[in-house]
């Protein structure tokens, strides 16, 4: 698969001597769905207004599908849509026109044909005369989308989706996000929400105090850094951990009740055979045992403590 977008060595340093991002080297594949993930203030809204054009890196170059983002500015923009943070809309436009003028702003020639299929794709297409201020939030934030949509963008950046809306509209967008990438949108992400980027991206990139410290695919990345428990329900309560299981990393509950064994995902079956053959020779039954898997969540906040 070939990259759309490639990020080389950009930085951001402003006059008050912040460094907002440290020499970023990132490439997004066509047709991925790429979740960027960080804390506040981490360095991921910079990224994408650097990209997108709207701050001026203090070093480094961006391509989008070949064109340079400062020397051929006008072509590398008409290839990005931008879903901002922010609800930023006349608020005494109609829907229809709002979204039209956004197109024309690419010097895009008019297409209501176009118009059409993105507001009803958006479930906007009843409100399209309507002034956006009689909109509710979670339509402003999809007439958002429909707005960055409107020029026929191939890379669509969404900064903080679904922030502030509730949990319906949170499944609509990633249904959306979906078909989106399923017509060859490639979509780039950031969000608070780790189950959003488990649910939906195909890597994870993760930047904190302006480096980007990881970037993964994700199911790789939840193989080689997730960990997984199983916990073993005794047929009787134990007083304490057997010494002949030191070996092990073992849990014992406070009531004696249950053992919990943490290992890592990678070529560990062996060792739970075996451990369960130590708890057999030493007497320990048991009455059920499951097992449970970190989520990309415990990963995260474990990246973010190493890195601090």
């Amino acid at each position: 698969m070939h990259d759309i977008l490639s990020a080389t060595g950009v930085s951001k340093t402003y006059a008050s001597g912040f460094h907002a991002l440290k020499g970023i080297d990132l490439a997004i594949r066509r047709g991925e769905i790429f979740a960027l993930l960080g804390p506040n203030g981490a360095g991921k809204t910079t990224l994408i207004s650097i990209i997108c054009g709207i701050v001026t890196p203090s070093a480094g170059r961006i391509l989008v599908d070949g064109h340079d983002i400062a020397s051929d500015f006008r072509a590398a923009r008409s290839l990005i849509g931008l879903v901002p943070q922010e609800l930023t809309t006349d608020a005494f436009e109609t829907v229809w026109n709002t979204v039209s003028f956004s197109r024309g702003l690419f010097g895009k020639p008019p297409n209501p044909a176009h118009i059409e299929k993105v507001l009803k794709a958006l479930s906007l297409w009843d409100k399209k005369d309507n002034k956006i201020m009689t909109l509710s939030g979670g339509m402003k934030r999809r007439l958002m989308i429909a707005k960055a949509l409107s020029h026929e963008p191939t890379v669509l950046f969404l900064d903080e989706p679904t922030a502030g809306v509730d949990v319906n509209l949170r499944r609509d967008m990633w249904q959306l996000v979906r078909e989106l990438r399923a017509t060859g949108v490639t979509i780039i992400l950031t969000t608070h929400y780790i189950d959003e980027a488990e649910e939906m991206a195909d890597r994870i990139g993760v930047i904190n105090k302006g480096e980007l410290i990881l970037v993964e695919e994700k199911a790789e990345l939840m193989r080689k850094l997730g960990t997984k428990q199983l916990t073993l329900q005794l047929s009787e309560s134990l007083a304490q951990l057997p010494p002949a299981l030191a070996a092990y990393d073992l849990a014992l509950s406070a009531d004696g009740s249950e053992l919990v064994y943490t290992y890592d995902t990678q070529g560990e079956r062996a060792r739970i055979a075996t451990l369960l053959e130590d708890l057999s020779d030493l007497g320990i039954g048991f009455k059920d045992l499951h097992t449970t898997q970190s989520s990309l969540e415990d990963i995260f906040v474990g990246l973010l403590k190493d890195g601090s």
